[in-house]
């Protein structure tokens, strides 16, 4: 039997408060959009061409008006100038991949339910607080989600352009085989509610359905109001990978989401799973680097070929990560010489054993790292899909949070992992800018720096050409015509913690 996604949500109430008045900007304060004038910069326009150097950009209201050299272009009376002299200037970015809300860890959710909202809106801001002007939620709490994204679309309230997809449909919700390899069976009535609340009605059971009871669910589901839809080709673990819909099934979703004008998109962990993806028709794989076995040569040519996104953990496979598993490999080389020599002669090792001494060494790592490597090299279009997380309540953790999964910062690091991937630093910008643009289905309207988008800018203090880092020297944000305010970010800090700007305990 079908839950009804309003059956779940009036169940789950109490989960979603209104947007705390903390958070909200009181509608006097806020300014009107004063027309921008940024003169004198480099512009890094976002598709890959040489950079303009003396280049000036107007904006009028929350549109780029004018682009281009600046003898050749008139800043009118009443603009606010910016000097761009020694800035370079490039198109927001994009995360295609993040988690703003509370999904899952049992005594967070019970002591912040009531402050969803309010926790996705700090994770929101913290990634425009560090360039990041869109961002697209790939799982998690579908009402906080909108909630937030609403609020923010309205001017209640200051944050980045967010597109939501809620759960990830044909999943279960955090205590699900699905999700967690856990059985829905002794579970307490505030998980099994939780669970309800996550999927909305597109749990589990769509596994068992017919194509057209499966037409009819996906559209239920995108009536609530999600902007795209991705659905669990595999299940979420990598180990065993089980395949979740057929490919019939598949198409069958790709379609309903394509008659809204929306994106399709899947989690598929092994290589028969995500071909069958590919050929259903989607169009992004988020971290697409993540599989069981290095990615045939054939599936990274159709991916190729179709101009599917690739949507990558770069943050998780590059820079202090990487590092961090060579040390690990190197140090488990020898295994463990102790219970080495208490072992019986001639006592083969079982299967899982030399799984449990291949995870130790870091397999998995390696296999994604070389399938990025690989897509990259093949010419796919890709982004950057952090997973970036809320997790665990600091008072829960005990450990910091690492800096790469981090909002905001953590988006950082996975711009500059592409290049250590393989790009160039105007690959890894184009990547982040127009490439996000394309898997938010937004090309025509952001992603590049031209006459009539939206004018999300960012103005940066070095050149990121030269230095791909030199993203982190952002001096303004400017988003939907208006500079951002950083140093009020977050406006009410509940996980993360004030210092270097990105610190997230």
């Amino acid at each position: 039997m079908r839950i009804s996604p309003l059956t779940a949500a009036a169940a789950m109430a109490f989960l979603t408060a209104p947007l705390p008045l903390t958070a909200q900007e009181p509608a006097a304060a806020r300014p009107t959009n004063t027309p921008l004038a940024i003169v004198g910069a480099t512009i890094i326009d976002g598709n890959g061409g040489p950079p303009l150097a003396d280049g000036t950009l107007l904006i009028e209201g929350n549109r780029i008006t004018a682009v281009g050299p600046s003898l050749s272009i008139e800043v009118p009376e009443g603009f606010q100038v910016i000097d761009g002299a020694g800035r370079y200037v490039t198109p927001g970015f994009i995360d295609t991949n993040v988690h703003l809300s509370l999904y899952s860890g049992h005594e967070t959710l019970v002591r912040y339910q009531d402050r969803n909202a309010a926790l996705t809106l700090e994770a929101a801001q913290m990634q425009l607080k560090h360039g990041f002007t869109t961002v697209r939620d790939s799982y998690g709490s579908l009402l906080p989600l909108m909630e937030i994204r609403d609020a923010i679309a309205r001017g209640d309230t200051v944050g980045p352009r967010m597109l939501v997809a809620g759960n990830i449909v044909g999943w279960g919700g955090p205590w699900s085989i699905s999700f967690s390899v856990i059985r829905q069976q002794g579970l307490t009535l505030f998980q099994e509610q939780f669970n309800d609340f996550i999927t909305q009605g597109s749990g589990e059971e769509w596994m068992e359905m017919e194509p057209e009871e499966l037409r009819a669910a996906v559209n239920e589901y995108l009536d609530l109001g999600p902007d795209f839809i991705k659905y669990g080709g595999t299940g979420h673990f990598s180990n065993p990978v089980m395949i979740g819909f057929s490919p019939e099934a598949q198409r069958v979703m790709v379609e309903e989401t394509h008659k809204r004008g929306l994106i399709a998109e899947t989690h598929s962990t092994s290589p028969e799973g995500l071909w069958m993806s590919v050929r259903a028709g989607l169009d992004l794989i988020q971290h697409p680097e993540v599989l069981t076995k290095e990615m045939p040569d054939a599936l990274v040519a159709e991916i190729a070929e179709r101009g599917i996104v690739c949507s990558m953990l770069a943050n998780t496979i590059t820079g202090e990560a990487w590092e961090r598993h060579l040390e690990r490999r190197e140090s488990s080389e020898g295994g463990d010489e102790e219970a080495g020599s208490r072992r019986r002669d001639g006592l083969e090792k079982t299967s899982a054993e030399m799984r449990a001494e291949r995870r130790a060494q870091g397999e998995g790592m390696e296999i994604r790292r070389r399938n990025a490597e690989k897509l990259i090299a093949g010419g796919c279009v890709t982004t950057i899909g952090t997973d970036n997380y809320l997790g665990a309540a600091p008072e829960f953790r005990r450990e910091k949070k690492l800096e790469n999964q981090s909002f905001g910062f953590g988006s950082v690091i996975a711009t500059e992992g592409l290049v250590e991937l393989g790009m160039t630093p105007m690959e890894a910008i184009v990547a982040v800018t127009r490439n996000g643009a394309i898997a938010s289905g937004m090309l025509d309207e952001l992603g590049t720096l031209e006459a009539g988008k939206f004018a999300d800018v960012l103005v940066l203090g070095a050149n990121p050409l030269e230095d791909i880092a030199n993203i982190r020297a952002l001096e303004a944000v400017i988003r939907d015509g208006r500079i951002v305010d950083r140093d009020a970010l977050p406006y009410e800090r509940i996980f993360s913690t004030p210092g270097k700007g990105h610190a997230w305990e």
